[in-house]
């Protein structure tokens, strides 16, 4: 029997979170792991032995619709256990009165998840750019299509909003917000002279085993060639390891990555268990992040 404590995340215990997600190559974005903690307030646990924290899991509400389950990490010292368990059912608590969960599974846990009563939905392909030539990316498409691109804190939260939520099975408000605002990376919206939304993207600086990169997501754009707008304008400024996580159902995001030079180099599967299920969007080329959907 595991001799586990679990207890909530405190801001002394990121650090450690973020080396443990870093070291198992989830790529944590700066400022992610807080993110993550104010999106749902009781939302993350580390496991304790002793004085030593040996795991940790998120099980974030976003509303009584939806939750996500993601950061789920066990020390290898601490495998075979039964501490990932104790953590399991601490997230699965957390969110049982929640009409829908979601999860990407690796590929050797998927059967295991399968046996928690989670059901496939599709592939969420991970692409990776050495971006050494930043400046080859650029085509100042923008203004062919006769939309403005608005950097930064220019940018207009609600319409963004707006956008987001009409291509968003559910909503994210709390949480897009914080993503949005958060002062590492760039983000970037495609708008017209009435000041609707048609596109938008942040890119941020993510830690990677021995180095540092860049992660794009979320991107949502009206069309592909929009979204290539969004990703040339990113990629300008940032040269390096770039990281995008895209769902495997939008095809045109595939060839716009590939026509960029991104390449496949791993592959999740998204599943869900419960009554509600977010439905496939063409606009979604690139998500947030994997740990929260």
């Amino acid at each position: 029997m595991s001799d586990l404590q679990i207890r909530p995340l405190q801001d002394s215990d990121i650090p450690t979170v973020v080396n443990w997600a870093r070291l198992e190559d989830f790529a944590p974005g700066i400022g992610d792991i807080t993110i993550y903690r104010n999106t749902d307030r009781q939302g993350i646990w580390l496991g304790w032995q002793g004085d030593t924290p040996v795991g940790c899991i998120a099980g974030v509400k976003y509303n009584q619709c939806f939750g996500f389950i993601g950061l789920y990490i066990v020390q290898r010292d601490f495998r075979g256990h039964g501490h990932g368990h104790q953590l399991w059912e601490t997230a699965l608590n957390h969110l049982s009165d929640v009409d829908c969960i979601g999860l990407e599974a690796a590929p050797k846990l998927i059967d295991h998840y399968g046996e928690w009563g989670f059901r496939s939905d599709a592939k969420t392909i991970r692409w990776q750019l050495h971006n050494r030539h930043p400046e080859a990316n650029v085509q100042h498409r923008a203004d062919q299509s006769g939309l403005e691109v608005i950097r930064g804190v220019n940018l207009t939260m609600e319409a963004v909003h707006e956008y987001d939520a009409k291509r968003e099975a559910t909503p994210r408000h709390h949480f897009l917000t914080q993503w949005l605002s958060h002062p590492a990376g760039d983000v970037m919206t495609l708008m017209d002279n009435a000041g609707q939304c048609h596109g938008f993207a942040r890119i941020r600086p993510c830690l990677l085993p021995i180095a540092e990169g860049w992660r794009i997501g979320p991107i949502l754009a009206d069309s592909a060639e929009l979204a290539r707008v969004l990703l040339d304008r990113l990629l300008i400024d940032h040269p390096g390891v770039v990281l995008i996580d895209s769902p495997a159902t939008n095809q045109s995001a595939a060839m716009v990555l590939s026509s960029l030079g991104f390449k496949q180099v791993s592959a999740t599967t998204r599943m869900y268990r419960g009554t509600v299920k977010p439905l496939h969007n063409d606009a979604v080329f690139g998500l947030a992040c994997l740990e929260l959907g």
